[in-house]
């Protein structure tokens, strides 16, 4: 039975908190002190997973220096634009601590990927992923769901496969992070193009068009910075951008809804009332392919829609006239 301490306290970070407590000892740092007082109260997170109640092993706190020393494991799953200052912060106390991320997305300044910014910060600390198609509110629940563990390090993937997998949560593990960093990040911005599409009226075919063609460029990024082909067809590729881009609990996909629907960004991101990483990883998925040479039509005309206030239906519109090319 292991102790491990988990920053981030919304839909997901709680989510993994209640599976992993299950069967270890875990730390729940809440930052805000409302919220704080709330979950230790009432022992369920109600605003993200109303009803779930925290099992035994799981412990709310607001001050993760008491604990730090005494877990084997840290599991990070804030937004992204928080990954690299949550890194930043406990740097100076990890020692023997090993670093699991659940967080998904790019680096906001640099663009560059959440496993390099670790290495940055913790050159010599193990860094696996946990990544695929998982809704928070299904694993808090136990129904049955399936994700992968990817390290460069692929003993390091096992053991965290193992740690992880219990029950009705199945656990995969991969040697390649590069791709399912990838995978995760790319999907996010898929579903709002998705989103954006249906809330337009488009249809199915639209949809299907969009998550076939957006795997493309999925994959043409992450070849481009080492990833394996074969990635993109499991858990952390296909597998997750299928799940975001089809079903209304993804928050990205309902973003896109209500903007297709006309709503502004505000409006939008106001209703959804989560964090929707694919505005800022679209962005930075925009300036990678960009640096790297690639063409990402789909998620060029996105980036135009979210950050140059281009017209949703011209942007679809605008995919339409492309040149006529073999897929």
């Amino acid at each position: 039975m292991k102790h491990i301490l988990v920053f981030g306290s919304g839909s997901w970070g709680s989510a993994l908190t209640i599976h992993l407590a299950q069967s270890h000892h875990v730390y729940l740092y809440v930052r805000d002190n409302n919220s704080y007082q709330k979950m230790l109260e009432s022992r369920c997170n109600e605003k993200y997973l109303p009803g779930i109640p925290f099992p035994e092993k799981l412990k709310v706190i607001d001050n993760w220096l008491e604990v730090i020393k005494s877990c084997q494991y840290i599991l990070i799953s804030t937004p992204s634009i928080a990954f690299e200052n949550t890194l930043k912060s406990i740097a100076p106390y990890i020692h023997q601590q090993k670093l699991i991320s659940a967080t998904k997305g790019f680096c906001h300044s640099s663009y560059k990927l959440l496993d390099q910014i670790a290495c940055e910060y913790l050159p010599d600390t193990p860094y696996a992923l946990i990544t695929g198609p998982s809704f928070a509110k299904e694993v808090a629940s136990n129904l049955p769901t399936a994700v992968v563990a990817a390290s460069s390090d692929l003993n390091y993937a096992k053991e965290v496969q193992h740690l992880f997998n219990h029950r009705a949560f199945r656990c995969y593990s991969s040697d390649d992070i590069t791709g399912a960093e990838v995978g995760g990040a790319v999907k996010n911005a898929l579903a709002i193009a998705c989103g954006i599409s249906d809330g337009l009226g488009f249809g199915a075919n639209a949809r299907a068009g969009l998550i076939t063609r957006g795997l493309k460029e999925m994959i043409r990024l992450g070849l481009s910075l080492g990833a394996k082909v074969e990635t993109f067809s499991g858990l952390s590729g296909l597998g997750d951008l299928v799940l975001t881009c089809t079903d209304n609990q993804s928050r990205n996909r309902r973003f896109g809804l209500l903007v297709g629907q006309g709503k502004t960004q505000k409006e939008a991101t106001d209703t959804v009332q989560q964090v929707v990483e694919g505005i800022a990883t679209t962005k930075a998925i925009y300036h990678l392919a960009q640096k790297q040479h690639i063409d990402m039509p789909i998620v060029e005309v996105i980036y135009q829609v979210l950050h140059e206030n281009y017209p949703a239906k011209k942007a679809v519109e605008k995919l339409l006239s492309r040149t006529l090319k073999s897929e």
